[in-house]
């Protein structure tokens, strides 16, 4: 199955009880829909995701960002410390690709050197770049 959503937080490193690694995230994703006669209404979906493969991803999926997850969904079904029983959904991702993602809080990329100068005098035309991501519409 393919889920495209955005995600919730920060990836997280986990380890297991037998030390092995995963990547730990949630990706919500929106659903719109208005019910005949009535009004439209927004319905959020929660999928707790685990990707086993590499740990080495998990500093590029930050909050905000947006991803395609691929791999499996289920149903996780679990009694929790209040004795009630609870469920999520969860995925074990095969595949993660980021569509979208925000720069890291603490490294914004600030341009401390002298401005170019062009032939005339002027700054130069700024260099376009055909893999900006910038023109998004969100």
């Amino acid at each position: 199955m393919e889920l495209t959503g955005r995600l919730t937080a920060d990836a997280e490193v986990r380890k297991t009880t037998d030390n092995r690694q995963l990547v730990a995230f949630t990706v919500a994703i929106n659903d719109y829909y208005k019910p005949k006669n009535g009004e439209p209404k927004e319905l959020t979906e929660f999928y707790n995701c685990s990707y086993w493969l590499t740990t080495k991803i998990a500093d590029s999926l930050l909050k905000g960002g947006i991803v395609t997850v691929t791999g499996w969904v289920y149903l996780n079904e679990y009694k929790g410390k209040d004795g009630n029983h609870h469920a999520s959904l969860a995925c074990h991702a095969n595949s993660i690709k980021i569509l979208f993602m925000p720069k890291k809080n603490g490294a914004a990329q600030q341009n401390t050197a002298a401005p170019k100068q062009g032939t005339n005098g002027q700054p130069p035309a700024p260099e376009k770049n055909p893999e900006t991501i910038d023109d998004l519409p969100f």
